[in-house]
């Protein structure tokens, strides 16, 4: 019972894109593991898809001992320990519920966008370029750009809120 008691969520910091692989290694070896993940529209030269992506980038949280968390360390794709004040960074167990609550509120909802709202161009030959919603359509938006005087139709994945 007293060793369930030192466990602590850890932050470990890993290899660029190699969080989900980490996840699965961590896993197999018994190690419980969080990576929340999150949808984002990316684009390829044909398309722009939704795929599932880490909220936080190269970090994956893990809930252990302090003694078996430098052992992790030999798992492929680890890094390195976060460290906080010369040792190890504890996440606190409201913290790790919070991110979850976010993260399932977040799931499945899709954003809206509402004539006269201003966005912004998110990728494609207009990345960048800011833009009022003239129409919106059902996985369709009409978009008239000002600074160059045009009105054009953009996939509601390729534009974001206006920061």
């Amino acid at each position: 019972m007293s060793y369930l008691k030192n466990m602590n969520w850890y932050v470990l910091y890993t290899a660029p894109r190699a969080e989900k692989q980490v996840e699965q290694r961590l896993k197999a070896n018994g190690v419980e593991v969080y990576l929340p993940l999150h949808y984002t529209p990316r684009k390829w030269s044909d398309r722009v898809k939704m795929v599932e992506v880490p909220l936080f980038s190269s970090y994956i949280f893990v809930k252990t001992t302090d003694e078996v968390l430098r052992t992790l360390l030999k798992t492929n794709g680890v890094s390195r320990i976060v460290f906080y004040n010369s040792s190890p960074a504890v996440v606190r167990e409201a913290e790790i519920d919070a991110i979850k609550e976010f993260v399932d509120a977040a799931r499945g909802k899709e954003c809206s966008f509402i004539v006269d709202e201003e966005v912004l161009v998110a990728c494609g030959p207009l990345k960048s370029l800011s833009g009022k919603v003239c129409k919106v359509l059902k996985k369709w938006v009409v978009l008239h750009i000002e600074q160059i005087g045009l009105t054009v139709t953009l996939n509601q994945d390729q534009i974001i809120r206006h920061a």
